[in-house]
């Protein structure tokens, strides 16, 4: 495994485009960077990841690492393109699937309908046996009827199965026979089994988990490997490593057999980068804000660390249950707000923009593609805060008559001017996005002004001011390649797995015993797969955590756990500290004996990560009038129009300083600066934008 590769590359296909970021080591150890962009290419994703390697005429013979981020396995899902599944429980539970949970979201709703399960009835069996929840055999296993099963199985081209055995999370052994079963009887089906995912308890959500992963895994497994056969045939000779969606990337045979693990591999990407770019420039606590083409994601960031969460579910909206995925992903809120968010009126004359996106085909009206509906971007062009002339880093010219014609279609309805359906466009945009921060702050017992606004993605630069003076934020960073800033996230990475095991403790006499010696348990666990892979002892690291609650709750909270080896003190620390989060969170605490559900231990093993090196200051005496192209009238929506300075991102040097309102433009991005504020650039090329009393009122 090469710790120190020659060139370190990042790929991440969004809904939209297809981003790298690409690292060259000098032999001199000096750091060239260089990123490129390119149109994503439904369904066959893989082909816009070698067209991004082209544009940046990336040797990929010279490259050593590879960090891939994809969206086929959350767009299998939500397109319903995966395999025809079959799933095996144990006897008497084949309708937990469809029986889910009860709290529906649209409780009042007499006619709610709860989503249909990836597996229909007729492909869910059953075999008799029976685990308890403290591990322990109560009924064997009978695997007599498997082969009738299986048969049956083939006869309905199931081409996936799904294994989830009641308690499974506690003693593995009768998920491994089964599996051991169906190979010998039935070599090339995808299996897929509860305990390789994830070890906590919950039947249903488990039980959803390993059908999903099932589901995808084929699909996954294809296009991974063709993935993997392209870059060898064009003689990559590096290691090849796929995002995950706990901000970590792993290998990629472990990604093939349990693929759910990248559902959120893209988004993940981001909001790690925002926590290093955080370390490195002192700014601990960071609200994360990506906003693509076809949605914007957010994500807290507290003390440098990115929140991991294994309660998360797909196509939840208030009017449907959804899907839980319990895998580690992190903590983020993703609305159908980007670039490409279509802006539609209803039957009542109410303006709405998204979750509708133009996509990359044909894209919003100022593409020039076909596309006729007036977007977010089409809005942003007409007000001025896009310069037509360098439109996509002046790669297109832009369709302003297109964007016009679109914008007035959507004017005519409301029966107003374009420019004011244009300035109604960028605002919806601009509160639905601050609600999403809204769920990731306010909502969970944070209050935003404590925080600092990292925007990135095509379009963080271009709303990133409004919502925070919509919250309170005093600070907004745009980082350097913002456009492509997920993709240096996956460059910044490191292996990284976690692990949870269910264990039920109360905090009194030996309980700290019980729980260091399960911590040290996990931690070999994980030293020995780690060295199977090639990876040694002395690059691998331990964070801890313990799933805390109020005796007999349903649900629980994450408590970091001190450094192993623990003491009898350790566990007041904890109880102390669970009294403290679940109040930050839900506003109150109780009286009741405090207990462990279980633990979360993230394991990560350093595979060379790069780390953020300094930018080139420009020759002494220049300021940023070097950088400054030409002023124009540009229309903030909120504030109206202002006669705005224009830059250009690439001439702009550690230490400029100037005042809104400007719009800085780059190859991948535009960043508008709102009268009042003040900004500079700090040693790193990114932005800091310093808001004023005024822009907060």
């Amino acid at each position: 495994m090469s710790i120190q590769p020659i060139i370190r590359v990042a790929t991440d296909v969004g809904g939209t485009f297809t981003d790298m970021a690409f690292i060259e080591v000098g032999s001199d150890g000096t750091q060239i960077v260089r990123t490129a962009k390119t149109d994503t290419t439904p369904p066959n994703f893989e082909q816009g990841v070698l067209n991004v390697l082209e544009r940046g005429r990336v040797e990929i013979t010279e490259v050593g690492f590879l960090a891939h981020g994809t969206t086929v396995v959350i767009n299998a899902l939500t397109e319903r393109k995966g395999a025809k599944t079959g799933l095996i429980t144990t006897e008497g539970f084949r309708d937990s699937l469809e029986i889910a949970r009860g709290n529906r979201p649209d409780f009042f709703n007499l006619h709610y309908q709860k989503p249909a399960p990836f597996v229909p009835r007729y492909l869910r069996r059953e075999l008799p046996g029976r685990i308890t929840y403290r591990g322990e055999e109560r009924i064997p296993l009978d695997l007599s009827g498997l082969s009738a099963i299986l048969d049956d199985f083939k006869e309905q081209n199931v081409e996936a199965i799904a294994i989830c055995l009641l308690h499974s999370y506690a003693n593995t052994r009768h998920e491994e026979e089964v599996i051991a079963a169906i190979k010998k009887y039935w070599l090339d089906v995808s299996v897929v089994a509860s305990h390789q995912i994830n070890r906590e308890w919950r039947e249903y959500e488990r039980t959803n988990t390993a059908v999903l992963s099932a589901y995808v895994q084929p699909i996954a497994e294809q296009y991974l490997s063709g993935l993997e056969s392209a870059m060898d045939r064009k003689g990559f000779m590096g290691n090849l490593y796929v995002m995950q969606s706990n901000c970590g990337v792993d290998n990629l045979s472990r990604s093939k057999r349990i693929p759910i693990t990248m559902v959120e591999s893209g988004p993940a990407s981001g909001v790690l980068a925002a926590a290093e770019l955080g370390k490195a420039i002192g700014e601990p606590n960071i609200l994360a804000l990506d906003i693509g083409g076809t949605t914007a994601k957010c994500s807290l960031i507290e003390n440098s660390e990115v929140k991991i969460v294994s309660d998360y579910w797909i196509e939840r909206t208030p009017s449907n249950a959804g899907y839980p995925v319990m895998v580690p992903v992190v903590d983020i809120v993703e609305i159908g707000n980007g670039g490409g968010s279509i802006a539609w009126v209803d039957e009542f004359e109410k303006l709405h923009v998204g979750p509708k996106s133009a996509g990359a085909l044909p894209g919003p009206a100022a593409y020039g593609k076909g596309g006729v509906e007036a977007t977010t971007t089409d809005a942003n062009l007409l007000l001025g805060r896009i310069n037509p002339e360098y439109f996509c880093g002046g790669e297109i010219q832009a369709d302003v008559k297109a964007s016009t014609d679109a914008v007035s279609r959507v004017a005519s309805q409301l029966g107003i001017d374009m420019i004011e359906a244009a300035r109604g466009i960028v605002r919806i945009a601009n509160n639905n996005m601050t609600n999403a921060l809204k769920l990731v702050s306010l909502n969970r017992g944070y209050d935003p002004r404590d925080f600092t606004l990292v925007a990135f993605g095509g379009g963080g630069g271009m709303h990133g001011v409004a919502l925070a003076a919509e919250l309170g934020v005093k600070k907004v960073i745009i980082p350097n390649g913002a456009a492509v800033f997920s993709a240096w996230g996956m460059i910044m990475s490191d292996l990284r797995r976690d692990i949870f095991v269910t264990q039920l403790l109360d905090l009194q006499n030996d309980a700290w015993r019980i729980l260091d010696e399960l911590l040290l348990q996990v931690e070999d666990q994980a030293i020995a797969q780690f060295a199977s892979e090639g990876v040694s002892n002395d690059r691998v690291s331990f964070r801890h955590l313990a799933k805390m609650r109020y005796q007999n709750q349903e649900h629980s909270v994450e408590v970091e756990v001190p450094r192993r080896p623990l003491s009898k003190s350790s566990l007041s620390d904890l109880e102390i500290r669970f009294h403290e989060i679940y109040e930050r969170e839900y506003t109150y605490r109780l009286q009741s004996p405090v207990e462990i559900v279980g633990i979360h231990v993230v394991v990560t093993a350093d595979i060379g990560r790069f780390e953020l090196s300094k930018v080139k200051v420009a020759d002494a005496g220049c300021g940023p009038e070097t950088a400054h192209k030409e002023i124009r009238d540009v229309d903030f929506a909120q504030e109206g129009v202002h006669s705005t300075s224009i830059y250009d991102g690439a001439l702009l040097s550690p230490g400029m300083e100037f005042e809104g309102p400007a719009v800085i433009e780059d190859s991948g991005a535009t960043t508008v600066i709102h009268p009042g504020n003040k900004a500079s650039v700090d040693v790193f090329g990114n932005i800091h934008i310093v808001l004023t009393e005024d822009s907060n009122g």
